[in-house]
């Protein structure tokens, strides 16, 4: 911990994560009832958010909803929940989801989700596996939130082609090679086959793209070190064009990459949103994973548990005896 700040109603505390190194700040929140007193905890908030330099975390109990589903019989978002939502979007943070359960408040028959988790850009950047989970309330009225950062087992990944491959002179004559060499063996074991060339080749040839582009900005500049300096002739202008060329080259590469993996038809090629694909992709890949699993009326949570109960559904799903119907559509075909 490297510095404490305290308000009326948060604690911030900022320090350095040893295990990664990174700055971080964490703010303990315990939101007003009243929206002008809301307002100004907002405000506070934001302002010390200012002052702390890395990745953010709000959390605790913000007295607040974002939708209409996180109060139970609840027909429309008041004034103050719609200033929340203003003020999380103004901020850029992420509403984290909990896996495990709707509401996180109870009181007789009300219940809401008042207790959350908020991060910034940089805190996904960082920790890209955080994920939240709701523990046992006992006696109180408020579930506690477990926030978990740690990669979990899901299973073997499926066959995908990156597009951002395609763009290498090399990729395909590869492609073709080991193809070849695979002999004649049924499709779906020579697709098994093919990841591991492909990986090989993945690792040697854009394995860790931001060091590459790194390299040839770090050239560049030095030439224009060089150009400032009065060192300039047709050689280096000759030289300085080949490498913004493979820079650009690069730079298309990477975004080819985390716009292919979030999945966005929202932007154009080269709009330089890198860093908007990359979030896109790791909240596409929180929500999609499968935390917990209710299995005969019980929570699971046990991976090899939840794999084997999804594998036994889909088993059953498809060995189901046919309909007259659909052997009768079967056989025509």
């Amino acid at each position: 911990m490297r510095n404490c700040f305290k308000g009326e109603r948060w604690l911030c505390v900022e320090g350095v994560l040893s295990e990664k190194s990174v700055n971080c700040a964490f703010f303990l929140v315990y939101g007003a009832h009243i929206r002008d007193e809301k307002r100004v905890v907002w405000e506070e908030l934001s302002y010390m958010a200012g002052l702390c330099p890395g990745a953010c975390c709000f959390l605790g109990d913000f007295h607040e909803i974002a939708q209409v589903e996180e109060r139970r019989g609840l027909e429309s978002l008041s004034l103050s929940a719609q200033d929340y939502k203003v003020w999380v979007h103004d901020m850029g943070l992420v509403d984290l989801p909990i896996s495990d359960r709707k509401f996180t408040w109870f009181r007789g028959q009300s219940c809401s989700r008042i207790d959350r988790v908020l991060v910034s850009l940089e805190w996904l950047e960082a920790f890209p596996e955080t994920r939240l989970r709701g523990g046992s309330r006992g006696l109180s009225d408020h579930c506690p939130i477990i926030v978990e950062e740690k990669r979990l087992r899901v299973g073997p990944r499926p066959f995908r082609s990156l597009d951002s491959w395609f763009t290498h002179e090399g990729f395909l004559r590869m492609v073709k090679e080991e193809w070849r060499g695979l002999g004649e063996i049924q499709f779906t074991d020579k697709l098994k086959a093919l990841t591991v060339p492909l990986g090989r080749w993945h690792r040697d040839n854009f394995g860790d793209m931001d060091r590459k582009i790194l390299k040839f900005e770090e050239e560049i500049q030095k030439i224009d070190d060089m150009i400032g300096n009065g060192n300039y002739d047709e050689t280096v202008e000759a030289r300085r064009k080949a490498l913004v060329k493979c820079c650009e080259k690069w730079y298309l590469r990477k975004e080819l990459h985390w716009k292919q993996m979030s999945r966005s038809r929202l932007a154009r090629d080269m709009d330089k949103n890198t860093r908007y694909f990359h979030n896109l992709a790791s909240a596409r890949r929180r929500n999609n994973r499968i935390d917990t699993l209710a299995i005969n009326g019980r929570l699971i949570r046990n991976q090899a548990r939840i794999q084997t109960a999804i594998r036994e559904f889909y088993k059953e799903l498809y060995h189901q005896e046919r309909s007259p119907e659909m052997g009768k559509f079967s056989s025509s075909v």
